[in-house]
């Protein structure tokens, strides 16, 4: 290789290296950490799932669904039925409700109560008892009421008093909500009380027995449940009945009873057993409105 083509060659070299030292020619590096936060701020940004009835959360008569609910024990404490529950918040299926769902749990306005028309009675014409007789009678009843008409003066004041005296007391009757409303209860079961009600701690009466003893309906009702589908109750009869009360009988053996089935007070609706329990037993709850009350307050002393 001649002398001059080794000289034009270094100087190629050179100028090239003279090149990559320029502080103004820098290879582009894309800043991945900066471009990271923009992405997590945009996913950030897209809105959260909407929950159906949340523009109803907080207000009276909904519930929001919280983790380990079903639709059987979101009825039993709000004293409703399970059925009554999926119509009025359109659940085609009522095993699948979400966390935080908010459900309707009273009746919409006007449907709670069904009115049923007074009806009237024909208006009766009154007669004097003494429109029949002859002209001599009615004279002679006309002196002899005369000759009474002070004593049945006094008497008729003292009636008048005592028919305003039963009616304010009949009122005062009628006006006592315990006797407008309240079933005529029950013992559900024979065997003796083993665990009472405890406020916020134990709901009902537990009642001992041998497997295959007798459940009965403690007042008139309808069954609103009859299944297995809430934990810890095991084989459970669910009925209503009036004045917005609810009764459960609980870790049967055997259920009687279908759902929409009337049932009368002392009527067998299921057997005894432990489903879901340890040994023997009924567990038994009365509920006014969903709130759990003591049922030895309720029940007839034996």
């Amino acid at each position: 290789m001649s002398p001059s083509f080794r000289l034009a060659a270094a100087a190629a070299a050179l100028l090239v290296l003279a090149g990559c030292a320029s502080p103004g020619r820098r290879a582009p590096v894309e800043d991945r950490a900066r471009s990271a936060p923009t992405g997590s701020a945009g996913s950030a940004a897209s809105p959260a799932k909407v929950m159906p009835g949340a523009e109803n959360a907080g207000k009276p008569g909904y519930y929001t669904v919280k983790p380990g609910d079903t639709l059987i024990r979101i009825a039993l404490e709000a004293g409703q039925t399970w059925r009554d529950i999926a119509a009025w918040n359109g659940l085609d299926n009522p095993n699948r409700i979400e966390v935080d769902q908010v459900l309707r749990v009273a009746p919409p306005v006007g449907e709670a109560v069904v009115s049923a028309k007074p009806v009237s009675s024909p208006k009766i014409e009154s007669r004097g008892l003494d429109s029949g007789k002859s002209p001599a009678k009615a004279s002679g009843s006309a002196a002899s009421s005369a000759a009474s008409g002070a004593s049945s003066g006094a008497s008729s004041g003292a009636s008048s008093a005592e028919a305003k005296s039963a009616g304010a007391t009949s009122s005062t009757a009628a006006s006592d909500p315990k006797e407008l409303d309240e079933p005529s209860w029950g013992w559900p079961a024979s065997g003796p009380v083993v665990g009472g009600f405890e406020e916020g701690k134990h709901k009902g009466l537990t009642i001992s027995g041998k497997a295959g003893d007798p459940v009965l309906a403690s007042a008139d009702g309808r069954v609103v449940y009859a299944g297995s589908g809430l934990r810890g109750y095991g084989n459970l009869v669910i009925l209503k009945h009036g004045g917005d009360y609810l009764t459960a009988y609980a870790h049967n053996q055997t259920l009687l009873v279908k759902e929409d089935q009337v049932v009368r007070k002392g009527q067998k609706i299921a057997e005894m057993g432990s489903t879901d329990a340890d040994r023997v037993q009924l567990h038994f709850e009365i509920r006014k409105g969903g709130k759990p009350v003591d049922p030895a307050r309720q029940l007839p002393s034996r």
